[in-house]
């Protein structure tokens, strides 16, 4: 049994102990409910409450100190405006004083007693985009900054012996908060065509030291939908359709991230891949039955569980053949009786954005409730936070939300919490070292898929042209020095074409005068190009377009297996 779940079962038997003697906490006097919380008079952390190193015995002592206003606190994840924790500008204060009425991030801490902070931001090609209303990343000096006055901010709670929990999006590919200064991986489609488990958590573990290094102790990765629909919004975040080899993948990027001290999240539970349907906008209806929800969708999250992750990410989805209408958000069939009942799941259950417009049918703090019930230990990106604080305060004080629920999920939080304490920050000299390199460019060179032409005729012999749809050129730049790198020559026209398309490109952006077409997300738009010869890399990353320079150059072999079907092409055409 993996350490993490290990001790959350020990925090929970101590919780139980707790709850039944009523020494679980107790509640500030003369708050009345709904009413906005206040800032606690000199607040300290002081040692850990035991001072033991168990983190599941510490979660649980600590729970009982805890009054409700700051166990509620504690399960609130919320983003924020700005790009330091105490000094932000009148645009970044305006939208701070909207959410949660203050002006800074450490504020916002301060007034909510808050157990965590996600830090936001988007891409031109992000299908996660829409509920991402700010951005917290400007460069990796700036973020080491935040994440560290967020840290003091939160030491000053009564929760303070345990640190908050700063998480990120940073799945690379399409979906990549911090791009520039660190390891950029390929996307998780890339990884699942080099089907490399050994690569893959090597891979993931030195992004995980990474993201440790810069104050980050959660990413919200890997994606455990397996791929069974033609999905925008999941696409080549999955690593792919089969369940066995998505789910070896998952388990390997959990290994690397929690080796490396950064909490692993699997998502979208219980999978968003057979719905092509985008749950930032609606409710998207999962239609497979029970037993193809078994077999096609489950094993990966069950296989990520096994591998100790710490978290699981609850989806905005109609799971029909469970609990038809509901979303799995507020789903209690989803949720208690399915992921912890029958996965057996012990670690901490976190929302999808709570921001989405399936979780805003409810006001934010009948929302909040009702996420809670459900089984989540974790809300994130509340649409108001004063609105699900005083929600969650109020559904304590009038029954609507149990007092032991709320425990539960605090201690389910504040073991993890612990557990991520035990381990140093690694220093800001690791990022992007010549071996976390070397590692990305080992999943990339071994991704690159032939799905036309042989592998010898996937080299380019003369000299080559690089075209590429609408918004690419930078890309088209990236591959051009890349090629000559490897020793190509590049000319601006009159060479074989090597056209590229990528996220969101349709067969109206292939060029039929191209000798390569080149698939930079998923593979099915090659379905419609003429070219003789067809590739993919899944991924626009400079370390997948080093990769691709390397085979156009003939220097390497396009040995990947296409992740997804495409129709009328092989996995793989590189037979000889």
């Amino acid at each position: 049994m993996p350490t993490l779940l290990r001790r959350t079962i020990a925090a929970l038997a101590v919780l139980a102990a707790l709850t039944a003697t009523g020494c679980a906490g107790r509640s500030d006097q003369g708050t009345t409910a709904g009413a906005s919380p206040t800032v606690p008079a000199s607040p300290t952390a002081g040692p850990s409450p035991s001072g033991g190193p168990d983190p599941a015995a510490r979660a649980a002592e600590l729970v009982g100190r805890l009054t409700d206003e700051d166990l509620v606190g504690q399960v609130l994840m919320p983003y924020a405006y700005g790009s330091s924790a105490t000094k932000v500008t009148p645009g970044s204060a305006t939208g701070n004083k909207a959410l949660a009425g203050v002006e800074t991030p450490a504020e916002m801490i301060a007034k909510y007693r808050l157990g965590g902070l996600i830090l936001v931001g988007f891409s031109a090609d992000d299908p996660t985009g829409k509920n991402q209303v700010t951005t917290n990343v400007d460069n990796v000096a700036q973020v080491h900054g935040l994440t560290g006055g967020l840290q003091e901010a939160g030491a000053k709670l009564a929760a303070g012996a345990a640190p908050l929990l700063i998480g990120t999006d940073q799945e690379f590919g399409v979906v990549t908060r911090i791009g520039t200064g660190v390891t950029v991986l390929p996307s998780a489609m890339a990884f699942g065509a080099a089907r490399n488990p050994g690569l893959t958590e090597a891979a993931w573990s030195a992004a995980g030291t990474e993201l440790a290094a810069l104050g980050i102790n959660v990413d919200f990765a890997p994606d455990a939908d397996v791929l069974g629909a033609h999905s925008a919004v999941i696409g080549s975040r999955s690593f792919g359709d089969d369940p066995k080899v998505t789910g070896e993948q998952v388990a390997a990027a959990v290994r690397g991230l929690q080796g490396a001290g950064v909490a692993a999240t699997l998502k979208h539970f219980p999978g968003h891949g057979h719905t092509a349907a985008d749950s930032h906008d609606d409710l998207p209806q999962l239609t497979q039955d029970r037993a193809a929800l078994d077999k096609g969708d489950l094993p990966p999250f069950t296989t990520g569980i096994a591998a100790g992750a710490g978290l699981v990410m609850s989806g905005h989805l109609d799971v029909r053949a469970i609990d038809p209408g509901v979303p799995a958000t507020f789903s209690h069939k989803v949720l208690t009786d399915l992921l912890r009942g029958q996965l057996g799941f012990k670690g901490v259950v976190v929302t999808d954005g709570m921001n989405m417009a399936p979780a805003m049918r409810y006001p934010p703090g009948e929302a909040a409730v009702r996420a809670i019930n459900a089984g989540n230990d974790l809300l994130l990106m509340p649409p108001n936070l004063t609105q699900a604080y005083d929600g969650l305060l109020a559904g304590v004080r009038d029954g609507t939300l149990p007092r032991t629920r709320l425990v539960e999920a605090v201690t389910r939080v504040l073991t993890l919490k612990f557990t991520l304490a035990g381990r140093p920050a690694p220093a800001m000299a690791t990022l992007d070292t010549a071996a976390h390199r070397d590692a990305a460019r080992k999943v990339a060179n071994a991704s690159v898929t032939a799905l036309r032409g042989t592998c010898a005729e996937a080299a380019v012999h003369g000299p080559i042209t690089v075209t590429a749809a609408n918004g690419r050129e930078k890309t088209a730049a990236t591959l051009t020095d890349a090629l000559r790198a490897a020793g190509a020559t590049v000319v601006a026209q009159g060479g074989t074409v090597v056209h590229l398309v990528g996220y969101g490109d349709a067969a109206s952006d292939l060029n039929t005068a191209a000798g390569v077409t080149v698939a930079m997300d998923t593979p099915y738009v090659l379905d419609a190009a003429k070219s003789p010869v067809l590739l993919a890399t899944y991924s626009s990353t400079a370390v997948s377009m080093a990769a691709l320079a390397d085979v156009l150059a003939g220097k390497a072999r396009p040995t990947g297996q296409s992740p997804v079907p495409v129709t009328g092409l092989p996995r793989s055409s590189c037979t000889a």
